[in-house]
Order: C-alpha cells, then sequence, then structure tokens
C-alpha cells in the first residue's frame, strides 16, 4: 500500500512514525520522511531480508513484530520503532541477518536512493540510523 493517504491515514502513520530514533524532528521533517518513504503492509512469515544478500532497503517498524535470526537461530525479536536492515545499507556490506515477520507488519520502507534523499533533506535523518547501528553493534557486542 502505497501513494496517496487520506488525511486521517497519514497523520496515523506520521504519529507512528513518531518513535525515539526521530524524536528531535519536527512535524515538517515527520512528514517528509513519510511521505520519501513506501508504506506497505507486510503478512507474517514473510522474510524482510536473507542473511548474506547485498542490502538495498532498510524499514522502520511501525507495528507488528520480527525474528532476527542469524545462520537459522533467533538472535532478536523487534517491534515497533525499531529500524532493522540499515546496519548493511549504511556499512555497503551483505546482510548479518534474516528478518522475518513474526505478525502482520506497517512499515516504512527506505530503498538506498531514500535514504540519500531524506538525509539531503533532513541532514539529521542519517544521524538517527547511524544512532541505531551503533546501537545494535554495541547489543551484539555486549551479546
Amino acid at each position: 500500500m502505497h501513494g496517496k493517504h487520506s488525511a486521517e491515514e497519514q497523520r496515523r502513520i506520521e504519529e507512528l512514525a513518531r518513535v525515539n530514533r526521530f524524536e528531535g524532528f519536527t512535524d515538517e521533517e515527520i512528514h517528509q520522511v513519510v511521505d520519501t518513504a513506501t508504506y506497505l503492509t507486510v503478512p507474517a512469515n514473510w522474510a524482510l531480508m536473507v542473511e548474506q544478500q547485498p542490502a538495498d532497503k532498510a524499514y522502520l517498524i511501525l507495528s507488528g513484530e520480527v525474528s532476527v535470526r542469524r545462520h537459522g537461530e533467533e538472535v532478536a525479536r523487534l517491534g515497533a520503532g525499531e529500524v532493522i536492515g540499515e546496519m548493511a545499507l549504511i556499512n555497503h556490506k551483505l546482510r548479518s541477518a534474516t528478518v522475518v515477520a513474526d505478525t502482520p507488519l506497517e512499515v516504512l520502507h527506505f530503498t538506498a536512493e531514500t535514504v540519500a534523499a531524506l538525509t539531503a533533506k533532513i541532514p539529521h535523518f542519517r544521524d538517527a540510523l547511524i544512532g541505531a547501528v551503533e546501537e545494535r553493534i554495541a547489543h551484539d557486542q555486549d551479546s
């Protein structure tokens, strides 16, 4: 589902996108993020990304839950407010994990081009993604 939303749907999506990762963003910046990204619904059991595949997208989970798996073993469960896929996209590496929807999801989908466009308009957008990368690396080192 992408394209024009009703004003009510747009407000709801923007409210869901106002997660801690983007808490310092203005209303206009949140509007730009939602407008530039692609809103998608994803069915349960769908693989959003596969380990050792090239990175071409990242997602902000608006609602639902995913399982993060490495070598077939679940290493994390993530939900609303989490950014997934950003590590490989920012670092230009292969995927380090497979991510599967455990429940139906609502997500904002970002391509490398979308990230570049948003970073050009909102310089701290990239900082928000890098913050997610740094948190994930710190968590992985603690595990």
